[in-house]
C-alpha cells in the first residue's frame, strides 16, 4: 500500500494555515483546502480527513502532494490559458462588502442582476463572486432565542434528566399538537408509479380538528398519547391521570414540559400537590427543541397526518391511534448527545452577536 506523504509544518505556515481557516474574508476553498493541510499535518490518514471534510480521498491526497512539492503555492489553482479575469480584486472586494452591507432602494435584497447593474459588471460576474465566497442573499433563516432569565438552569435541569436519569423514576416529555386537521381531498389522487409521484389536489375539505396529547418516555420510546377536542387545563388534567394510571405507582414521574399557561394552572398545580410522585421541569422559553416530543410530533405528521385523507375527525383519531400503538410495539427512544455545556458553548457566540447588533 502507498504511503502518504508526511506533512510537517513549520510555525510560521501552522499559523498562516490556521488564519486563513479563521478569517472571514477566505474564500471557501482556501478555508477547505488549508483544513485538509491542518489535518494532515496533524498524522491523520487520507481516508479519515476525507470522512472528516466530506470529500474524497484522491482530493485529500491531491492537495497533500502539491502542499508536499510547492508549500502554499501549491494550494493555489493553476489556470490555463483561457480568458483572463476582467475585474481586479478591488471589484470584488467592492461587491462583496455591498451585498453584505446594503440593500437595493426597492428591494429587501440583492439579486444577481440588481447587484450586476449596481456594479456595472454582468449578472454571471456576480454569481461566481457569490458562489466562490458562498454569499446566499436570497436565502434565510429564522431563528428564536431564548430570553428566558433562568434560561442556564433550566437548561442544565432538563438535559441533565435526558442523558443522566434518576434512579427509579420515569421520565416523560410532554406535550400538545393542538388543531390537527382532518382534510379530505376535494378528488382522488394518481398513485405512485414509475417515472411518476403520487399526486394530491392542493385543495382540501375541512372536517373538524383534535388535539392530541403524548408523553414521550425518554427511556424506551414509547408513548402515552390521547386524542382530545380542546387543549385547556381540564383535558390537561386528565391527560395527567391517565399518565398516573399507565405508569407504575412504583416509579417517580419526572414530566418535562413547555410553558404554555395551561401547564402552570392552579388546578393543575393542586393536583401535583396531591401526588408528589410527579415532578415538573420547565423547559426555557422559545426553547421547544428542548421538548424531545416534538421530534415525535413531526414523525407522526410526516408519516401519517399531512398526506393522510380523513373523511372526518374519528376516522384521523383512529388513525393516530394506530400510529401510537405500533410505534410502541418497535419503539425507538431519541437518545439526547449534546451536554448543557457544549449547548451553551455553541449559543454564546449567537447570543454575543444579538447583543453587539451584528
Amino acid at each position: 500500500m502507498r504511503k502518504s506523504v508526511e506533512i510537517i509544518l513549520s510555525k510560521e505556515e501552522q499559523d498562516k494555515l490556521e488564519a486563513t481557516v479563521r478569517s472571514s474574508r477566505s474564500q471557501v476553498r482556501d478555508v477547505f483546502r488549508a483544513k485538509i493541510i491542518l489535518a494532515c499535518s496533524q498524522g491523520k490518514a487520507n481516508d479519515a480527513i476525507a470522512r472528516e471534510m466530506k470529500t474524497n480521498t484522491g482530493t485529500v491526497a491531491k492537495w497533500r502532494r502539491r502542499f508536499s512539492k510547492d508549500r502554499f503555492p501549491g494550494l493555489k489553482d493553476k489556470y490555463g490559458r483561457g480568458r483572463k479575469k476582467q475585474y481586479g480584486e478591488a471589484k470584488v472586494e467592492e461587491i462583496i462588502q455591498t451585498t453584505l452591507q446594503s440593500t437595493p432602494i426597492n428591494a429587501t435584497h440583492w439579486s444577481i442582476r440588481t447587484m450586476g447593474e449596481n456594479a456595472g459588471v454582468s449578472h454571471t460576474t456576480v454569481r461566481r463572486i457569490w458562489n466562490a465566497h458562498q454569499i446566499k442573499p436570497h436565502l434565510v433563516r429564522t431563528f428564536k432565542l431564548s430570553k428566558d432569565k433562568q434560561f442556564v438552569d433550566k437548561l442544565r435541569d432538563v438535559v441533565g434528566l435526558y442523558i443522566n436519569p434518576p434512579e427509579h423514576a420515569v421520565v416523560l416529555s410532554v406535550d400538545e399538537k393542538s388543531q390537527i386537521q382532518a382534510l379530505d381531498r376535494t378528488q382522488p389522487g394518481l398513485p405512485i408509479k414509475k417515472g411518476r409521484c403520487g399526486t394530491m389536489t392542493h385543495d382540501y375539505k375541512r372536517h373538524g380538528t383534535t388535539t392530541l396529547f403524548a408523553a414521550l418516555n425518554i427511556l424506551d420510546g414509547k408513548v402515552i398519547g390521547t386524542c382530545m377536542k380542546r387543549h385547556r387545563h381540564q383535558e390537561y388534567l386528565k391527560f395527567l391521570r391517565q399518565i398516573d394510571r399507565q405508569t407504575s405507582k412504583k416509579f417517580d414521574v419526572h414530566l418535562v414540559v413547555d410553558n404554555y399557561s395551561t401547564h402552570k394552572h392552579q388546578k393543575v398545580k393542586q393536583w401535583l400537590a396531591k401526588h408528589p410522585r410527579f415532578s415538573v421541569h420547565y423547559i426555557p422559553t422559545s426553547s421547544s427543541w428542548l421538548n424531545v416530543v416534538e421530534r415525535f410530533f413531526r414523525e407522526i405528521t410526516e408519516k401519517r397526518i399531512r398526506r393522510g385523507v380523513f373523511h372526518s375527525v374519528k376516522e384521523l383519531e383512529e388513525a393516530i391511534y394506530q400510529y401510537l400503538e405500533h410505534n410502541n410495539q418497535k419503539p425507538k427512544p431519541f437518545i439526547w448527545t449534546k451536554t448543557a455545556d457544549e449547548i451553551l458553548a455553541k449559543l454564546a457566540p449567537i447570543y454575543e452577536n444579538l447583543n453587539n447588533g451584528i
